[in-house]
């Protein structure tokens, strides 16, 4: 989407059949589906590691409008029923315009429903704490990926802005106020946060929560990266111990969009360089598990 002052920012539309598979061994229901990952600025400050966003370096806030703009231009090609802040930028980081766009995609025409609402942050804390009390409903996204300070800020360097003490102190009250889930976004990388004992830190970092993890595979952001992505059975070891030992309820995300620079980390404007969407897998929605 062209912007404004003449920068471009990406959106995403995911479109998955909710009724295949199972759920606690009986048939899902719903249908075909599509959830909007939108984007809340141009590039990012945050600079996490492992993100094509960040290497883009922060340019611009999106206006209200322009966030709204996304799910019209979406809206039009296909029937949204899902929002996820989950694109271009950190969302509380234009929060004035984040929480101006939510109300208008709740009332007329789009009204979409709070529960369908996803904000995701790498962990702002002055703006959780206020979050629930501007956007009661949404749901709350926090990108973790580590689970002690130290691994998390040599991937996320804004994590020494905020302290991970702090940041689960904010969601201790924040789930306190709102009394709802928590998503915990946790990217997969290969000998660096994916052995036995980061699995065993993150049970006991979240056990007195009530948490939904989502663990993310890798997705390769240029011909060289510093991470690779892990193997499946350092994936399902993880997620084992989360579940057994711990009682958390553990997701995989999905990998789709690689072939066109879409998927997780890698939205980054190169215009020449996107082409056409493909058929995609399908995928277990956020909000899904929200509701249920």
């Amino acid at each position: 989407m062209d912007c404004q002052n003449g920068g471009f920012v990406e959106a995403v539309i995911m479109r998955y059949d909710s009724s295949l598979g199972k759920y606690n061994g009986k048939p899902r229901p719903g249908g075909p589906r599509s959830t909007l990952c939108i984007s809340s600025q141009v590039g990012c400050k945050m600079g996490c590691n492992f993100c094509a966003t960040g290497t883009m370096g922060f340019k611009s806030n999106l206006s209200s409008g322009e966030i709204v703009e996304q799910l019209v231009h979406a809206s039009r090609l296909s029937n949204i029923r899902n929002v996820v802040f989950m694109g271009m930028g950190e969302p509380l980081n234009n929060y004035a315009a984040l929480v101006e766009a939510v109300r208008i995609m709740t009332g007329l025409p789009f009204q979409v429903s709070p529960k369908r609402i996803t904000v995701s942050t790498v962990g702002i804390v002055h703006a959780i704490n206020k979050f629930h009390s501007d956007l009661p409903g949404l749901n709350l996204a926090v990108s973790l990926h580590a689970p002690v300070q130290d691994v998390r800020c040599q991937i996320m360097p804004a994590a020494r802005a905020f302290p991970l003490e702090k940041l689960m102190n904010a969601l201790k009250e924040y789930q306190k106020n709102s009394q709802q889930k928590i998503f915990i976004e946790y990217i997969m990388l290969d000998g660096v946060n994916d052995e036995e004992q980061h699995a065993h830190q993150l049970g006991k970092l979240l056990e007195t929560f009530q948490v939904v993890v989502n663990l993310i595979p890798f997705n390769p952001i240029g011909s060289v990266s510093q991470f690779r992505t892990s193997s499946d059975d350092k994936v399902s070891s993880f997620q084992k111990i989360l579940r057994g030992s711990y009682n958390i309820r553990t997701t995989v995300r999905k990998q789709m969009g690689q072939d066109i620079s879409g998927a997780c980390g890698q939205l980054v404007v190169n215009l020449p360089d996107k082409i056409s969407a493909k058929s995609t897998p399908p995928v277990t929605d956020i909000e899904d598990l929200c509701i249920r």
